[in-house]
């Protein structure tokens, strides 16, 4: 028995959103009387960050505390309008939504402070700590939770804004009918190593390098873990999870997950990972988001790795001991191919 190490190298890039239609996501954005701002949203918060982000996006283009910005992602009935979670949009569509919403409550709410301090709404700025004050003068202030109490209660003013995120029609080639359904892109590449021993099959991850350009990471922590498990439900997709050969017959099939094959805390290796920030020109503060790629190169470097290791290709996931193992046998064994 032997077990061969080898290493593989995939790249990727990966579009955000759809160009379908505009891919239109709509936010609302108002204040109550506490000073306290409320983002309305149909947009599904799958566990990616989504109320996180955009709680952020709120506060920051409101000028008010993150504390203050609570978010409700509500339903098709009661929200506004979202095209919905997937394609790996939510950041860069429905963030400018949020930030469009924000802009417009946010004038409203500069105007309401302008009329109590008397002076220009031009002349005022916010501090991000809850007060909004007189530029260059930090003494004539007031508090974002009375500007809220005087413009609902005394000057019959509602702090609200509208916002909508509408991606411009691509032109189409009258010849082909080609056109982008992207407007934006996000890339990644990542290295993966591991151990294949040549005598049952079996694969063992090592560790993982990876680089993702992501335009801005507005929440460096939640990208980190989002790249962290996105990687490890990759991993799961190349070496683990199938719904073979139950599907489409699912009398015999895993009836709980301690039968339903997956990545263990055994299974985990180290995974260095480093996040480019190059901000996106349409994005919300030059986010676009990691989404979908997390997992994406992942597949192809196992499977490259694999190669690497004992000179075999396969290209039918998920990749289990079996198949090394008749591909080895196939071959008439394990072939390791150079390493750079």
């Amino acid at each position: 028995m032997t077990r061969h190490r080898g290493r593989g190298i995939a790249s990727i890039n990966y579009p955000i959103g759809m160009n379908l239609g505009g891919d239109p996501s709509q936010a609302l954005v108002h204040s109550n009387p506490s000073g306290k701002f409320t983002v309305t949203l149909s947009s599904i918060d799958l566990g990616q960050g989504m109320k996180s982000v955009t709680r952020q996006i709120c506060a920051e283009t409101l000028g008010v505390p993150v504390e203050d910005v609570y978010v409700d992602t509500a339903d098709s009935d009661t929200g506004p309008h979202c095209m919905g979670s997937f394609a790996s949009r939510g950041t860069h569509r429905v963030g400018n939504a949020v930030m469009a919403a924000a802009r417009e409550a946010r004038g409203v709410m500069m105007e309401a402070a302008a009329e109590e301090l008397e002076v220009n709404a031009a002349d005022l700025e916010t501090d991000g700590r809850g007060n909004i004050h007189v530029r260059g003068a930090p003494h004539r202030s007031i508090s974002t939770k009375d500007v809220a109490i005087a413009a609902q209660f005394k000057q019959g003013k509602t702090i609200s804004g509208r916002g909508i995120f509408l991606v411009p029609l691509s032109e189409v080639n009258p010849e082909t009918g080609e056109m982008s359904p992207a407007t934006c892109y996000a890339h990644a590449c990542l290295v993966a190593e591991v151990d294949v021993d040549d005598e049952t099959g079996e694969v063992a991850m090592v560790r993982m390098d990876s680089a993702y350009e992501l335009g801005r990471a507005l929440n460096p922590r939640l990208v980190e873990q989002q790249l962290v498990g996105g990687a490890w439900m990759g991993v799961s997709h190349a070496l683990y999870e199938t719904p073979e050969p139950y599907y489409p017959e699912p009398v015999h099939g895993p009836r709980d997950f301690v039968e339903y094959l997956m990545p263990g805390p055994g299974d985990i290796c180290p995974h260095d990972i480093a996040v480019l920030e190059r901000p996106a020109p349409d994005g919300p503060f030059g986010a676009k988001g990691p989404g979908e790629m997390c997992a994406n190169p992942v597949l192809p470097a196992v499977a490259n790795a694999i190669f690497n290791a004992v000179g075999v290709r396969i290209d039918d996931l998920p990749i289990t001991p079996e198949k090394v193992l008749r591909a080895i046998k196939a071959q008439g064994g394990a072939r390791p191919q150079a390493r750079r």
